[in-house]
């Protein structure tokens, strides 16, 4: 397997973080996504990261890539069994992605009046599943899934992003610690993604 990944690219962070929970083997080329290489488009229509190549197969869009990943290795499973609560996982997954992830772009590259109604919005929405930490470990229950793969990156980031959360939060706050503490996101960490803390310290 290959994986074309963003050094700074929350998406492939949390494939990055999939391929060290499952211990897979895996050749990771970090990208510069301002510098693409030009096999990247050979590879993805959308020319973006993260892209999986696996013999003849490619992905792309991380929250495919990592639910092939948990069922081509099963083990450690990182999805429930049951069709309800997988179904509940992915809904999770998706609303991630629609009411979270999709700001960034606006923290990242708009005004100041849409920077501020992103951070609020991702600050709100934090605040409101606080409390799910107080009655268990992870999202889905006691063991991490692919769900807490995909908060993760975003938790890690939220200083850069400048998106402070309210003293209510502190059950979600030792959440994003434990995650964060685990060998699995440690190893995931690339250069970049390590001074992004180191810079709010």
């Amino acid at each position: 397997m290959t994986l074309y990944s963003g050094s700074s690219d929350p998406y492939s962070h949390r494939t990055r973080i999939v391929l060290y929970e499952k211990d897979v083997e895996c050749r990771v080329i970090e990208i510069d996504v301002r510098k693409k290489p030009p096999e990247l488009a050979d590879f993805n229509p959308y020319n973006r990261v993260p892209t999986m190549v696996d013999r003849d197969l490619v992905l792309y869009e991380s929250l495919l890539i990592n639910e092939y990943l948990d069922e081509r290795l099963p083990h450690p499973p990182l999805m429930p069994v049951d069709p309800v609560s997988r179904a509940k996982a992915r809904l999770m997954l998706m609303r991630f992605d629609r009411d979270w992830y999709d700001l960034l772009p606006d923290i990242e590259h708009g005004d100041k009046k849409s920077k501020q109604r992103a951070r609020n919005t991702i600050r709100d929405g934090l605040t409101v599943i606080s409390p799910v930490f107080k009655e268990q470990p992870f999202i889905m229950g006691e063991e991490i899934s692919l769900v807490d793969c995909s908060l993760a990156p975003l938790l890690w980031r939220l200083p850069i992003y400048g998106i402070e959360l309210p003293r209510q939060a502190k059950p979600l706050l030792d959440y994003a610690e434990r995650l964060f503490e685990r060998k699995a996101f440690k190893l995931s960490l690339t250069e970049v993604e390590r001074e992004m803390r180191a810079k709010v310290k």
